[in-house]
């Protein structure tokens, strides 16, 4: 039975991991919606209450991935006994990577698919309903492209836009290559236009998505192409900030750096995952690139884009990690000043090649070089933000950033460097800034992983410029969706605005 046969089903996506699994749930919202279902109460817990439908979307990055996973579906069993009706559906890449293996471990589930094939969900859901019995689909390649799909995001000020899916590099501790395949390029007019779409709506900030964005165009003949797409942005009417993620040191190259000097738009961030700074790890993790390298990239950044706030990833502990080779790292990123830093402690993914590499190195000596890398990151963070004391910044105002700002009475976003600010109201305002407006104030105090702006508490700056964003923000929350508050029309499937951080709906 169709979900508009009767009262519409309610759904809920629970997100794990990385990027691309935040925007791909926006893609099985929109899915869901398209087919009938509506929204549970986004004030409840998908593992505890609610939804007729629950999509667990799976990250395999980690070793505990598992491990979490099979936790929240013994959670959902017992939420399944009370509601007659309701199924389960995971996907993702432990999905893809497990297979039938999730329905042997949990016979409740009634949906497995996999990466290459989301747009099966809706029909997955009403033959798992009309058989009775679970339905496993894994496909082994990319079928519908996913940016064709119907999108539902989240809020009306930014929003993910993937220029690729895969990868074709071949690090020896990632399995997400063999998960999502290998890199298949959009063309540009196709970015352009949902980047337009978006926009349309009232949304001022996009992220550029990929694996590894600036090998993208190498599918169709044009190694520039990364470049030009940040310049072409930067040409878009109403799009004021314009991010990216992830590059790898590898193929970065100085076209991109020009491109984000030259381009307004294009912020003064880039993550630029360095995993390690020892040269002999590197090699045995197939990198393709050296610390020198690393350290020359950041160096040409900073000269383009003197304000420039650089993070990083950071494995600890990979197999055959000596303590020189630790030490090599700890000097890179002394010498780095990331502003913030990704750190991981290293563990064997079933299906890479590290897993399978001698000397693995005990566990409590990679946790003890983990916690000394925490230790000196957490330095390094704190000079950098202490640094932008007295500096003026523009805050884009976020929903749900800041989770004391109801006892200190701040409200909270990103500065244009992605710093995460937490900005003072003047004593006695009546105009509140909305999510999606952008407010000027002073950093007063600068924190490991967080500024402060009290300046308009102390008599000092402060402007609040209201912006379409905002009122995107407040006719979605309306649910006006006659002006901008729903779907749009973009190529190949509907585009809604979007809040990235976002995980669970």
């Amino acid at each position: 039975m169709s979900a508009t046969a009767s009262a519409p089903r309610t759904y809920a996506v629970r997100t794990m991991g990385c990027q691309m699994n935040v925007h791909d749930s926006e893609r099985l919202a929109g899915m869901l919606e398209d087919a009938g279902y509506v929204p549970a109460d986004p004030a409840s817990d998908p593992l505890v209450t609610g939804a007729d439908v629950v999509v667990i979307n799976t990250c395999s990055v980690r070793e505990n991935a598992a491990t979490r996973l099979f936790g929240n579906l013994g959670q959902l069993a017992a939420v399944k006994r009370g509601r007659p009706g309701m199924q389960i559906a995971v996907g993702g890449c432990l999905a893809q990577q497990m297979r039938d293996g999730i329905v042997d471990k949990a016979p409740w589930v009634d949906v497995v698919f996999g990466t290459h094939n989301l747009d099966v969900l809706p029909t997955l859901l009403e033959r798992a309903r009309h058989n009775a019995e679970a339905q496993v689909e894994i496909e082994e390649s990319l079928k519908v492209f996913p940016s064709t799909l119907p999108t539902k995001r989240e809020s009306a000020y930014a929003g993910w836009v993937s220029i690729s899916v895969g990868c074709n590099n071949t690090c020896t501790f990632c399995i997400v290559p063999h998960l999502r395949g290998k890199e298949r390029d959009r063309r540009p007019g196709d970015v352009l236009a949902e980047v337009e779409a978006v926009v349309a709506q009232g949304a001022i900030e996009v992220t550029l998505l990929g694996q590894n964005v600036n090998s993208y165009g190498v599918s169709f003949g044009d190694r520039g192409a990364f470049a030009k797409l940040l310049r072409a942005c930067g040409q878009v009417e109403g799009l004021e900030r314009v991010r990216f993620t992830s590059p790898h040191p590898a193929a970065f190259t100085d076209d991109v750096i020009e491109a984000m000097a030259q381009t307004p738009t294009v912020m003064p961030q880039l993550h630029m995952p360095l995993q390690s700074g020892s040269d002999r790890i590197l090699r045995a993790m197939r990198r393709s690139y050296r610390s020198a390298k690393f350290l020359g990239i950041l160096d040409r950044v900073r000269a383009a884009v003197p304000d420039a706030a650089i993070s990083t990833d950071i494995i600890v502990g990979f197999p055959g990690e000596t303590e020189e080779d630790f030490a090599q790292t700890l000097e890179v990123v002394e010498a780095s000043r990331f502003a913030s830093a990704f750190t991981f402690q290293y563990s064997p993914r079933p299906g890479t090649p590290a897993a399978d590499l001698p000397d693995q190195v005990p566990p409590d000596v990679v946790a003890d070089r983990y916690q000394r890398l925490v230790a000196l990151q957490e330095r390094i963070g704190t000079l950098e933000n202490e640094r932008q004391v007295g500096r003026t910044v523009e805050v884009l105002v976020a929903d749900g950033e800041g989770r004391k700002d109801g006892a200190t009475a701040r409200i909270s976003g990103r500065a244009a460097d992605n710093r995460l600010v937490h900005v003072a109201l003047p004593p006695g305002t009546t105009e509140l800034p909305r999510p999606g407006d952008m407010v000027t104030a002073t950093v007063t105090h600068g924190a490991p992983h967080h500024l402060v702006a009290d300046s308009p508490t102390l008599g000092g700056t402060y402007a609040l410029r209201r912006t379409r964003a905002g009122d995107a923000w407040e006719r979605a929350r309306r649910g006006d969706h006659d002006h901008g508050g729903g779907a749009a029309p973009a190529p190949g499937g509907a585009v809604t605005l979007g809040m990235p951080s976002l995980r669970t709906r």
